[in-house]
């Protein structure tokens, strides 16, 4: 199923509905199945976005003269 261009939110609501549809145990394994393969694919839009919005964010902060580092926890991230 190809996801149309959702805003970050609206892709994040969308997921946080399947994930709950999911937990609750009330659609099919079949549904489940189909809503899981939606899911991933909100999960890499989201991702898309937060690189993209990163990317913008280090442009503008390089232009100001500032450098970033990543912090915090980040799941797949490389190390700077």
């Amino acid at each position: 199923m190809e996801q149309e261009k959702l805003t970050f939110e609206e892709a994040l609501g969308r997921l946080e509905k399947i994930v709950s549809q999911i937990e609750t145990g009330k659609v099919s394994l079949d549904q489940s199945i189909e809503k899981y393969a939606e899911g991933v694919a909100l999960i890499k839009q989201c991702r898309s976005i937060l690189e993209s919005a990163e990317k913008k964010i280090q442009l503008l902060a390089k232009d100001q003269g500032m450098a970033l580092e990543v912090s915090g926890e980040l799941e797949d991230a490389p190390e700077p």
